[in-house]
Formats: C-alpha cells, sequence, structure tokens
C-alpha cells in the first residue's frame, strides 16, 4: 500500500500590538511612613554661643523612589513654633532656639516657608531628602530639650 503526502494547507497568519504605558511617579513606602526622619543638633552646652550645623537622616524604615527623570520638589512649612523663624521649643517653657533649613550642605541655598524646592537625585530607587540645618546658640539658655514638628509635603 502506497501513502502519499497531500501538500500542507499554509496556516494563516497575523500580528498584534502589545503595548503599555509608564506614567511618571513616586512612591514612599516602608514601616512608618508619616516620620521621615530626624534633623538632630545633638547635646550643647546652654552658655554656648557657636553654631551648629547638622544633616537630616532619613529613616531607616523609609524608602522614596521615583520613576527615572521624574521631576520631585519638596516644600517643608514653618514647623509647630513659628514666629518670624522656624524655632525649636523648650518642651516645658516657651523658651525658643531659632534655626535655618538650606537644600545644600554649603548652608548656602535657604530652604523657603512653603515653597516648591526642586530635588535632584542619582538614584531613583532610593532618593534621600536633601535638608540640612545650622542654628546659633543664644547664650545662657534654659536647659532641656528643643523640639519642632516639621511637614514636608512631595509633589511630582
Amino acid at each position: 500500500m502506497l501513502v502519499t503526502a497531500s501538500p500542507a494547507s499554509a496556516l494563516p497568519t497575523a500580528t498584534f500590538q502589545v503595548s503599555a504605558a509608564v506614567v511618571a511617579g513616586c512612591v514612599i513606602s516602608g514601616t512608618n511612613t508619616s516620620v521621615f526622619g530626624t534633623l538632630d543638633f545633638g547635646s550643647q552646652s546652654g552658655v554656648a554661643t557657636s553654631t551648629i550645623s547638622t544633616s537630616y537622616q532619613q529613616s531607616a524604615s523609609l524608602n522614596l523612589a521615583c520613576t527615572p527623570g521624574t521631576t520631585l520638589s519638596m516644600s517643608i512649612n514653618g514647623g509647630s513654633n513659628y514666629t518670624t523663624t522656624r524655632n525649636l521649643k523648650h518642651v516645658s517653657s516657651a523658651d525658643t532656639i531659632a534655626y535655618r533649613l538650606y537644600s545644600n550642605a554649603a548652608l548656602t541655598t535657604a530652604i523657603p516657608l512653603n515653597s516648591a524646592v526642586a530635588l535632584s537625585y542619582s538614584n531613583a530607587s532610593n532618593i534621600t531628602l536633601p535638608i540640612y540645618g545650622q542654628l546659633t546658640l543664644p547664650g545662657p539658655a534654659r536647659a532641656g530639650t528643643y523640639t519642632d514638628t516639621l511637614t514636608v509635603t512631595l509633589s511630582w
């Protein structure tokens, strides 16, 4: 018995498009995203008149990431003790110590009250806020802890 092969019919082919839109954005993630970090001027002498500067320490449990190329900005309010400047306030009295915020380590670019400051970053997956503080101790000051709470608003 002889079997002959019949020609195979051509199967129809077609193409289709696959696409996705990636929109610019940022995400704040971690275990406590309501506390971004601290700005700690440390322990100082109550009679000192020196100028102290420090840099912001971002919370280890916080991660800020943006789509590469996203324009990110921050604004910071006057804090809980604002008068004509930002102030640290003694925890049990009305005594205050004024301080200033800057967006660069050289302390030449002030962070104005409630005004957007454009941020640059080199690692879009792990962005640290560029916040630096400076205070001048006023001389004899009440001993104790001085604090302030600032609100940071991020926009993109």
